[in-house]
């Protein structure tokens, strides 16, 4: 099983800045993928932005040239720059994890989420 906490949500003024990060318990190896979900109000929860072991990075349309996700496997840390927040970015934000034996492309392990509010 692996965990996974999430970090560095709050409240910011439009056009502000902040930096989550995700700490997991996954070896380097058992994942393939790791992700940055968003539960807005009302709202399904969908992917934000994602990076694979090789270091390929997909981000949504909306969040594209804002957020930056990123990795560091020596410190089992993964993290998401968000930049020039909108408040529609705001939102319960969770750290994902895909184990390595999943061909499709769910989540298999999840963080608690951590709250991300942007004023406008």
């Amino acid at each position: 099983q692996v965990q996974l906490v999430e970090s560095g949500g709050g409240s910011v003024q439009a056009g502000g800045s902040l930096r989550l990060s995700c700490v997991h318990s996954a070896t380097k190896f058992a994942i393939n993928a790791m992700g940055w979900f968003r539960l807005a109000p009302g709202k399904q929860r969908d992917l934000v932005a994602s990076i694979r072991r090789d270091g390929t990075t997909n981000y949504a349309d909306s969040v594209k040239g804002r957020f930056t996700v990123s990795s560091n496997s020596a410190k089992n840390m993964v993290y998401l720059q968000m930049n020039s927040l909108k408040p529609e970015d705001t939102g319960v934000y969770y750290c994902a994890a895909r184990h390595r034996s999943r061909t499709t492309p769910e989540y298999d392990y999840w963080g608690q989420g951590t709250q991300v509010t942007v004023s406008s």
